[in-house]
């Protein structure tokens, strides 16, 4: 079981949304089943085939004997606003997909990865991306415990970096090698990007949005922050027009995880008063403050809230 320093003892009242493991409970869940399917482990097979020399079947069973590890990533979804709920931290038990593929013996030109759910849900993305170090795994456990059905029970595909709508097949029965052309997923048909990168993000969770607090009297900022798979190398906030300020930040559990930021504030004066947050990858890269609707390919923007001073 992975074990994580958490800011939660320093700031009791940080929303319970930014633990550093979501619980099961309230993880996000966002899919196009009309009702969750329920698969009998015992009958279910999931089937390797397309572009590979040695097409073969697992069973649950079979899965499970594998040597299965945890990984703690941050997943989600690319219709999520900035600031948005949609998001969630999990330790996923599973196996690396680069196993299940070098026993199928992938063939030049198999350029993609495609998952097919047994509700004939769809998503594809980039062979290489299984093998360029990120943890692309096949998961049959959530938070240490089997996956949940409603979370895609008896296995599901988790790829760090990647919103889900390419690549978190629930339910899943199928890995399908194919070209890059010669296949789209379910949602890129209907005005999406083909490739769904995440990128990065922040949020501000205390205060909330509109809440009263008292001046001179010193509160926590606290919040998230994620870029898997490139990590968090600093957040900062601003309030109103003043200059950007760093934020202490939690220890993550690697740069597929997000982490938890913290900042004491003492507001002075009184009337409404603006707070903004953006973050800074480990490639570098800053938030920008464009504001980018989540069609076709993710939210742009910095989370901003107002609180009335008294």
């Amino acid at each position: 079981m992975a074990h994580l320093d958490t800011l939660d003892d320093e700031v009791p009242d940080i929303s319970p949304y930014v633990t550093p493991i979501s619980p099961t409970n309230r993880f996000y869940r966002i899919d196009t089943a009309l009702t969750v399917p329920q698969v009998d482990p015992e009958s279910w097979r999931l089937r390797i085939t397309g572009l590979v020399d040695n097409p073969y079947e697992l069973t649950y069973q079979d899965i499970r004997s594998m040597r299965l590890a945890d990984y703690v990533i941050t997943l989600s979804c690319v219709s999520n606003q900035v600031g948005g709920r949609l998001v969630g931290n999990a330790i996923w038990t599973g196996v690396p997909l680069y196993e299940l593929l070098q026993r199928a013996g992938v063939q030049r030109g198999a350029q993609q990865i495609v998952g097919r759910s047994v509700d004939d849900f769809t998503a594809g993305f980039p062979t290489t991306l299984a093998y360029d170090g990120r943890n692309a795994i096949l998961a049959i456990g959530m938070n240490n415990e089997p996956l949940p059905t409603r979370h895609g029970f008896p296995a599901r595909i988790v790829v760090a970096g990647l919103y889900g709508y390419v690549s978190a097949v629930k339910w899943l029965e199928e890995i399908r090698l194919t070209t890059w052309d010669g296949f789209d997923g379910y949602w890129v048909p209907r005005g999406w990007s083909k490739q769904g990168p995440m990128k990065t993000q922040s949020r501000i969770d205390l205060p909330s949005h509109g809440s009263r607090v008292n001046s001179g009297e010193t509160i926590p900022l606290a919040g998230i922050a994620w870029a898997p798979t490139r990590g968090i190398e600093r957040v900062e906030v601003r309030i109103g027009n003043e200059d950007w300020t760093p934020c202490r930040l939690g220890q993550a559990a690697g740069n597929e995880s997000w982490v938890q930021w913290h900042r004491d504030w003492t507001p002075s004066g009184g009337g409404r008063q603006q707070i903004q947050v953006r973050a800074t990858d480990g490639s570098g890269h800053t938030q920008s403050g464009r504001t980018v609707p989540p069609r076709p390919n993710g939210a742009e923007g910095w989370h901003t809230i107002s609180v009335d001073v008294r």
